[in-house]
């Protein structure tokens, strides 16, 4: 009929109608796919109350350049308002190499903290009591040595480790999928995610052992559907894991996390979150057996999307990053990054990352979205794009299974070739103009403003190699030796390498010597081309 609105298509290429009513949720069962907040099957969100008795953690992600330079910022961070310390680590730390390795010149300190030893973690957290305080740290293949870096220093600080709170992030499967820093091969590196969860469970049992990350494959390019998929995917590989290594599920499941982005989409953001949930519930009950209703909860922190933002017009930025924000809360999210409005451009400064935390704020104490849970169910069009969006991202999974789970599609480069054909569709969508961005290919300025970003002082290199020489120097060097030996030993049988592995750490063994030692037993991976 004329001058009806044509129905548009989502994110994720599903279709979204002009209108919605009550015959597009025939057949809705509000008992079955809704329940009841913090309950069974959590579409409505993981706790009974949500933002009503008190808002999510505001988790702000930093790290850059020297450890006392982050520190200086965690410490504004802390006093500004944030509720939450998450950790970001340069490409060297990622990668397992020390700050003087040859292939870690040129990036030391540039998208992260350096962090070579004990003695660069202790400066991290100088002055920031540990028991007071919770972590989250952006790291994978290298998750165990950072983790246990930080309860070295807990110790020293004379907190015990069963005060800490925080999460590793743990998740080495998307770095085949979509980030690239992996270290070990998947069967090595799923041994040592399992180590981890046990290690935990015996020695920092309020500790979040793994936040399983769609949000790099996002990044990648990656839609909604494909996030969720392909990261709860992985999220069963994790939990096959730690039971075929003789775990009960009940005892580590309640500790797994998840990590998501939040986009612009503001509606299949929503619907996102809620089906994620309803899906991996039903996983946990139904194919794992779990009991512990604690077990069927997916707990997730929220990152606004980098990809994006725009270095044209960056105060924009401070908008999509609002939007981003209300679309995660509204979600349902348990802990929030906002990025702040320069990052397309360089690190961000004091005063972007002020504003990205005051962004939160507003949201939280200004605004009426804590007031009430889940405002958005029974939304006839919310509720049919949570059914959409399940239902694809069920149908992604199960070909995943086809394929032999996650690790299996891996190897045959099943989850990367899916996404870069997605994120070549949105780059041939900006470029034709049918996808506008604001600032990049509509709404131009004939002539930017000037910005004076932050940079990363290139000397930090050599501050970190003189740093380790001294460490070498005045180190117990036969201690070191004994304590990577017991390591290597370990990893070559079927002792927990978590142990050995602190002992080394404690001697002042480093990141590099740790990880070389795992490499002469476990190799390097070298990813093969899948055409």
């Amino acid at each position: 009929m004329a001058g009806e609105p044509e129905a548009r298509e989502s994110e994720s290429g599903l279709p979204i109608a002009p209108v919605y009513g009550p015959a597009d949720l025939t057949g809705w069962d509000p008992a079955r796919q809704l329940g009841e907040p913090g309950g069974y099957p959590f579409t409505r969100g993981v706790y009974p109350t949500m933002y009503t008795g008190r808002p999510w953690t505001m988790r702000q992600y930093a790290g850059f350049g020297t450890a006392a330079e982050s520190n200086a910022r965690y410490r504004q961070l802390i006093a500004h308002g944030t509720t939450g310390l998450s950790v970001a680590f340069d490409l060297p730390t990622q990668m397992g190499h020390d700050s003087d390795a040859p292939l870690a010149h040129g990036e030391v300190g540039k998208v992260g903290v350096a962090v070579d030893s004990v003695e660069d973690m202790r400066v991290l957290f100088d002055g920031i009591p540990l028991d007071q305080v919770s972590t989250s740290m952006t790291i994978n293949a290298p998750a165990a040595l950072l983790l246990l870096l930080y309860q070295l220093v807990a110790e020293e600080q004379g907190v015990p480790a069963d005060r800490l709170t925080g999460t590793v992030q743990n998740d080495v499967l998307k770095e085949y999928i979509a980030r690239g820093t992996y270290i070990f091969p998947p069967k090595p590196s799923l041994r040592l995610t399992a180590d981890i969860f046990k290690y935990c469970a015996a020695e920092i049992p309020r500790w979040n052992t793994i936040s399983i990350s769609g949000y790099h494959m996002a990044e990648a390019g990656a839609s909604p559907v494909q996030e969720i998929a392909f990261t709860l995917a992985d999220g069963i590989e994790y939990v096959r894991t730690a039971v075929a290594a003789g775990m009960d599920v009940d005892a580590f499941a309640p500790r797994l996390s998840f990590f998501f982005v939040a986009r612009t989409t503001l509606l299949e953001e929503i619907a996102k979150f809620r089906a994620a949930r309803r899906i991996w519930a039903r996983v946990m009950r139904d194919e794992f057996g779990a009991r512990d209703p604690r077990s069927l909860m997916l707990r997730f922190h929220t990152q606004t999307a980098g990809v994006q933002l725009t270095a044209q017009q960056p105060e924009v930025n401070l908008v999509r990053v609002a939007v981003q924000a209300l679309g995660a809360v509204l979600g349902g999210t348990q802990s929030l990054h906002t990025n702040s409005f320069d990052e397309a451009i360089a690190l961000p400064t004091d005063k972007s990352a002020r504003l990205a935390l005051r962004t939160q704020q507003v949201l939280a104490y200004e605004t009426d979205v804590t007031a009430t849970v889940d405002p958005f169910a029974g939304s006839y069009a919310v509720e049919r794009m949570t059914d959409d969006v399940e239902a694809a991202a069920v149908d992604l999974m199960r070909r995943v299974e086809d394929l032999g789970g996650a690790v299996a599609a891996i190897e045959q480069g099943f989850q990367k070739a899916e996404i870069e054909r997605n994120a070549y569709r949105i780059a041939q969508e900006t470029d034709s103009g049918e996808r506008v961005v604001v600032g990049v290919n509509r709404f131009r300025l004939d002539e930017e403003e000037p910005y004076a970003p932050l940079r990363v002082d290139p000397a930090i290199e050599a501050r970190q190699a003189e740093r380790l020489e001294r460490l070498r120097t005045r180190r117990d060097r036969g201690a070191v030796d004994s304590a990577l030996a017991a390591l290597k030993k370990a990893a070559g049988g079927e002792d927990n390498v978590l142990y050995p592995m602190r002992e080394a750490l404690r001697a002042r063994a480093t990141v590099g010597e740790v990880c070389d030692a795992l490499r002469e037993v476990w190799g390097r991976y070298e990813p093969s081309e899948v055409l």
